[in-house]
């Protein structure tokens, strides 16, 4: 499926959208499990379902500051009429649950504390005041009210967490209140990115002359920590065949990220090294932008030669990489962001057989394209609140038109 060496010639083909996408989610290797603390667990996906085998609470409990009772010694209590109970101990959280309650007697509780034998509700404090050894009752409370039963919360045995749940902060603590300080979670996938060019400085050092920030690094780390990766290293090279070539053979990786050197030009090493040192699958896909995107893999590594141009090396990651990074780490590879459907302002122009990712902004409920050409304004793609993806049966889409809109500031981090 690989094309020759396109530098200085350009592409014969280009791959469909589709059949890349089958491509960058083929072939994944399988990653083991591993176990990590609780508190280092929050955003990790679950390598195997989790019951408990407690009850959650293991004690009726209390749901009110008040006073446990037997509800029918309150039966007719009123403001102008009350009951009044002995008052014979108390219990509190994490203590004893205090002495049994008889016949007209009561036991002063706390929120959370055991409810003694024999009281079967709990009076809230404000409906009851003490006096000389005594509790005034003005109100009545029903059997069961304001006790927490046993197991109410979580019963021995149900399942807590599914396999492949991407683990949320209620998720952990659902988990330590069962007793669980550890769980086995899917190894996060070892990227390494590869951003090569000589006219790249590093993130943060003011551009000057003919030299560039690097701003692909720091947008693909996030992008990456995003979807549940690890990056293993991050290396910034000039255009230097052997150290590209150093960088891409290096074990250690399950995904390696290139971004720039992937295009026709002369100093465009990227495909040919990775055709020499392993196999380049496909080189050229109908998109637009990020037309010069390869995939293929060097080992066990699956390989990603993303554009350099910031917009495209985005637009490549969010469609190909990015669903490849998910599967492997085991979330859903289908695009993390919420989906909202609205009509456009005015028409998107596409092309049948190619797939646009088309930066837009949203206004009064209308969509407008942002814009389609210029891959190198990275700040088109923060300015957009979104971006349709123009499927490559469309000559596009017309004005009024529903359109599915990804929206970049509701990204979802769960499965």
């Amino acid at each position: 499926m690989s094309s020759g060496d396109v530098r200085m010639r350009g592409f014969e083909r280009r791959t469909s959208f589709e059949e890349a996408l089958r491509v960058a989610l083929d072939g994944l290797p399988e990653l083991g499990a591993e176990t990590v603390p609780l508190d280092a667990a929050s955003a990790r996906v679950l390598a195997a379902s989790l019951t408990s085998d407690v009850d959650v609470p293991s004690f009726r409990r209390s749901a009110m500051d008040g006073y446990a009772v037997r509800a029918e010694d309150t039966f007719g209590a009123s403001l102008y009429d009350p009951v009044r109970l002995a008052l014979v101990g108390e219990s509190m959280p994490g203590s004893g649950q205090g002495p049994r309650v008889g016949p007209k007697q009561c036991v002063r509780i706390m929120t959370g504390a055991p409810v003694p034998d024999g009281a079967d509700a709990v009076l809230p404090a404000e409906h009851a005041r003490e006096s000389g050894g005594e509790v005034l009752a003005d109100d009545d409370v029903t059997p069961g009210k304001n006790v927490g039963a046993v197991g109410e919360d979580v019963r021995a045995g149900t399942l807590l967490l599914a396999k492949g749940r991407r683990l949320r902060p209620q998720d952990l603590g659902l988990m330590a209140s069962v007793g669980r300080d550890a769980v086995l979670v899917v190894r996060r996938p070892r990227v390494r990115i590869v951003v090569s060019g000589n006219e790249l400085l590093a993130p943060g050092v003011r551009p000057g002359g003919h030299s560039i920030s690097d701003s692909n690094t720091p947008m693909l780390r996030a992008l990456v920590e995003r979807d549940g990766g690890e990056v293993e290293q991050a290396l910034r090279l000039k255009d230097d065949e052997g150290a590209i070539r150093a960088a891409l053979a290096a074990p250690g990786a399950d995904v390696i990220l290139t971004a720039g050197g992937t295009s026709v030009g002369r100093e465009d090493h990227m495909p040919q090294l990775l055709r020499e040192l392993g196999e380049l699958t496909l080189h050229g896909v109908a998109m637009r932008p990020a037309s010069p995107t390869g995939i293929g893999r060097i080992g066990a590594a699956k390989v990603f030669l993303l554009p350099g141009n910031p917009v495209s090396c985005l637009a490549a990651y969010d469609l190909l990489a990015g669903p490849a990074i998910r599967a492997l780490g085991g979330l859903s590879s289908d695009l993390p962001y919420r989906r909202v459907e609205l009509p456009l302002r005015r028409r998107i122009v596409s092309q049948v057989g190619r797939t646009d990712y088309v930066r837009v902004t949203i206004a009064d409920d209308l969509v407008e394209p942002l814009a389609i050409t210029g891959a190198s304004i990275l700040s088109s793609a923060s300015l957009a609140d979104g971006f349709v993806v123009v499927r490559p049966e469309s000559e596009g889409l017309g004005e009024g038109a529903l359109t599915n809109v990804y929206l970049f500031h509701d990204a979802r981090s769960a499965k």
